[in-house]
């Protein structure tokens, strides 16, 4: 009692058709499905940049901490 079966869920189908139609119901599913593809790349780059940024700071800290090893050492054999 109070579960939708599949009938109801049938009947439901039936009526959506009939009012929208089959080619708005094809154009509305077509638009969900790039608006899905858009929000997945969008989230795919902004991690990619994410990570790209993290690896150049990373990176620039490596640098800076190769130039100050090596200005210690300058300094050292002078």
């Amino acid at each position: 009692m109070g579960g939708i079966g599949i009938w109801q869920l049938l009947i439901v189908a039936v009526i959506i058709v009939l009012l929208f139609g089959t080619k708005k119901l094809r154009n509305l599913g077509s638009d969900l499905g790039s608006a899905v593809k858009g929000f997945k790349s969008a989230v795919t780059d902004e991690t990619a940049k994410k990570e790209a940024d993290s690896a150049s700071d990373d990176s620039l800290t490596d640098k800076s901490v190769e130039q100050s090893k090596v200005a210690e050492k300058e300094k050292d054999q002078a």
